[in-house]
Order: C-alpha cells, then sequence, then structure tokens
C-alpha cells in the first residue's frame, strides 16, 4: 500500500523544504540557507507537534497548491497568508494562519498567496519523508544541493510523508509586529563612504526592489558614494552583511548568499531584526538605524526569549 503523499498541481514561485540551516559548509563555498523567518518556522513544527528541526515547506508570494492522499492528518500554516482549503473537488473553505486543520484523502491546500508579506511555512503532521543532505533538510536551489534533488517544488512530482500521530487542535493568536527601523552593526569597510552617504543610509528611506530573492535583497534610493575604491579582496560573508557594488546601490545578503564577496561591506543586519528584514515585499520603503554591537546581542537575547515565550503558549 502507497504511503500518505502530496501530489503537487502548482509548485508556486519559490516553494523549497528547509529547516535551521546548513553548518560548517563554508570553506567549500556552501552557505547556511535554512529558513527566512525563523520563528514563524519554529511556531509551525510547534502547532503541529512535530520537531524543531524537522523540514517545513517554506514559500515565497506565491505558494503551492497540493492535493493530499491518504489518511486523516492535520496541517498548519504559519505567516500572513492567504490560502484556502478544497474538499470533495467543490467545498472550499477559507484557511486560518496558525491554526491545524484536519485534511482527508482528496483534500486540496490552495496557498494563493502571503499578505504584505513575503514568506509563509506549511507543516504537515508526522513530517515530510525527507533525507538529509550535508547534515540539513535546507534547500539551497542556486547549488542544487538539498532534498529534492536540491530544486524547488515542480508541477506533478509527489511528496511522500511520514507516518503521522493523532494531536489535539492547536491554535496561536499571533500577529506578525512591524518595526519602524531595521538596525545595522557598521561594517568594517563604512571607511570606504562619503560622511554624506552614511548619513543618508541612516536618516533616508530606501526601496526594496523586485531584485530579491533568497539568495539577496537589493535597494535603491539614495546611491553610496565609494570614496575610496569600490572593490575589495575577496572576504568572507555572513548573512546580513550590507555590500555596496560600483553603482552604490546597496545589497543585503540573505540566507542563500555567497560565502565570499569583494565588494565593499557598509555594515551588516542585527540578527534580531532578520525575520521582519525578509518578510519586507518589494515596492516597500525601508529605513536603517545605526546601533553598536553590545545593543545588537542583547537585542538578540530578547527575541530569544520572546519567541521562546512564544512558542510556550502552544499547549
Amino acid at each position: 500500500m502507497k504511503a500518505d503523499y502530496f501530489k503537487v498541481i502548482r509548485g508556486g514561485l519559490n516553494s523549497t523544504f528547509q529547516d535551521q540551516g546548513r553548518k560548517n559548509l563554508y570553506h567549500i563555498g556552501i552557505p547556511f540557507s535554512g529558513v527566512m523567518d525563523k520563528r514563524n518556522y519554529l511556531i509551525a513544527n510547534k502547532l503541529i507537534d512535530n520537531n524543531e528541526h524537522d523540514p517545513t515547506l517554506e514559500f515565497a508570494i506565491q505558494g503551492p497548491c497540493l492535493k493530499y492522499f491518504g489518511n486523516k492528518r492535520k496541517i498548519v500554516i504559519t505567516g500572513e497568508v492567504n490560502f484556502n482549503l478544497i474538499r470533495d473537488e467543490s467545498n472550499k473553505e477559507k484557511g486560518e494562519c496558525y491554526k491545524t486543520t484536519e485534511i482527508n484523502n482528496g483534500d486540496i491546500i490552495d496557498i494563493i498567496s502571503t499578505n504584505k508579506s513575503v514568506y509563509g511555512y506549511f507543516c504537515v503532521s508526522g513530517g515530510f519523508k525527507l533525507n538529509k543532505v550535508w547534515g540539513s533538510f535546507s534547500t539551497t536551489s542556486r547549488a542544487n544541493v538539498g532534498p529534492n534533488n536540491g530544486t524547488k517544488l515542480t508541477d506533478a512530482q509527489e511528496i511522500a510523508l511520514n507516518t503521522c500521530k493523532s494531536i489535539s487542535n492547536r491554535q496561536l493568536n499571533f500577529v506578525n509586529s512591524k518595526i519602524e527601523f531595521i538596525r545595522v552593526i557598521k561594517g568594517t569597510n563604512i571607511g570606504y563612504f562619503s560622511k554624506d552617504s552614511i548619513n543618508n543610509f541612516f536618516s533616508k528611506e530606501f526601496e526594496v526592489t523586485k531584485l530579491t530573492d533568497r539568495m539577496g535583497m537589493r535597494l535603491k534610493g539614495f546611491k553610496l558614494n565609494n570614496i575610496k575604491n569600490t572593490n575589495i579582496k575577496s572576504e568572507g560573508l555572513v548573512k546580513g552583511t550590507i555590500q555596496v557594488p560600483a553603482d552604490g546601490n546597496p545589497i543585503i545578503l540573505l540566507s542563500d548568499h555567497g560565502t565570499i564577496g569583494g565588494y565593499p561591506k557598509f555594515g551588516v543586519i542585527i540578527s534580531a531584526d532578520y525575520d521582519k528584514l525578509v518578510q519586507i515585499p518589494p515596492g516597500s520603503k525601508i529605513k536603517f538605524k545605526e546601533i553598536e554591537l553590545k545593543d545588537a546581542e542583547n537585542l538578540y537575547k530578547l527575541y530569544d526569549i520572546e519567541t521562546n515565550n512564544i512558542i510556550n503558549k502552544i499547549l
């Protein structure tokens, strides 16, 4: 007898399996990858009673449409997401985020779009039946590394599921908060830029362009004037680094970023603000605020405490 599975009716724009990332491979050019919005990922796994390191299906802007074949089990979606459940191929139900929902054989989950955000997370009780690649379930599609042959979901493919256990209905009243500024620590090459450029970066608005994906976020607005050299010797990079190429338009490196680069590093986004940064959709305005390293460390501790408090509310 065939195990429970989903059939992909529509793969969506950028649907990949992700967990908390792949460690200790920077030296061979493989980034951490992993989920873009860690908090929503953790909430999804907790609501469905999966392990906090289990893979989820992450989708961007337009999600997948999946038809389920198997015994009753539960699903959950987190983020700001519009989705429908279609029962008996005709009865349409409006889905609710942060609430477990039972699905039956033949049901369809149509993840239509995210709402004024970018990423959402889909979990199923029992979890997806995947193999780790280099210690992680994360997919780095540009390098074809990870489960699902290292690629995004494609139409008509099947997704096998693990055996599920019975769980009670769960719901979390959660609102994805917004902040006025994305906070930044000055980078090692901040001295390459004019004082006016530095002041403009921390006082003016920038726009998130459509040239944004899991690898990086391109901004446009006030061009940053490099007064020293538009290139440096290639150096190691980390998630959240703000690089500035010769055109003066900043690029923020995201989870699938290259591990080395030769553009001057203006700064780095603090870890506590990363979830909020990646959820800012193209066309939106963004502001930055400079803070010190010690403050960034304290803010991350608060972020971690707040996340744990949210997770612990789920019984």
